[in-house]
């Protein structure tokens, strides 16, 4: 276990207001990445990579992958991941990753990617995950988490708008 990362949380313990069918706290924990889970793991990242349009010939290569998964289990890197759990079944994942600031002294916590499995939707997971994120960064000592998502991901923006504020910012990209 990488430091500052709290053990499992159950979902009871985890705001989950306005979900449409919330599991209960015995249903569900929300955890660190374990490297026993990569098996399950990875069916939840390609899905993820696959609703972003990175599948086929624009899919990420192994590397990027392995890299990735890697980074979960170094000290020395930012990038972390939790799960959620039910019954020895992973539903959904979230990565997420502390970086400086020029605004601020504490580190700033960017939560990079959130993906629910399509039968676990609408159940309270995402939002179980956001919030564990959200304790993360506290533990951190991080006073702000922030993310971004494509403007037609409407169903997640319901949730991120239930659990965030929108910040208004605009994001701007250049790739080489």
């Amino acid at each position: 276990m990488k430091g500052g990362i709290a053990p499992a949380a159950r979902l009871s313990d985890i705001p989950v207001t306005n979900a449409e069918s919330p599991m209960s706290s015995d249903d569900l924990s929300i955890r660190p990445v374990a490297r026993s889970d990569y098996d399950q793991w990875l069916p939840l990242w390609n899905g993820y990579n696959t609703f972003y349009g990175r599948s086929g010939a624009t899919a990420l290569s192994p590397e990027i992958t392995a890299m990735t998964w890697a980074r979960f289990f170094d000290a020395y890197e930012p990038v972390h991941a939790l799960v959620a759990e039910s019954g020895g079944e992973l539903l959904a994942l979230t990565h997420y990753l502390f970086h400086r600031s020029t605004t601020a002294i504490e580190p700033t916590c960017y939560l990079q990617d959130l993906f629910t499995s399509e039968a676990a939707r609408g159940k309270g997971v995402g939002r179980a995950l956001i919030h564990g994120v959200y304790e993360q960064a506290r533990l951190a000592g991080s006073p702000r988490v922030y993310w971004q998502t494509h403007e037609t991901n409407r169903t997640a923006m319901q949730l991120y708008d239930k659990v965030a504020e929108h910040s208004g910012f605009v994001v701007y990209r250049k790739l080489f």
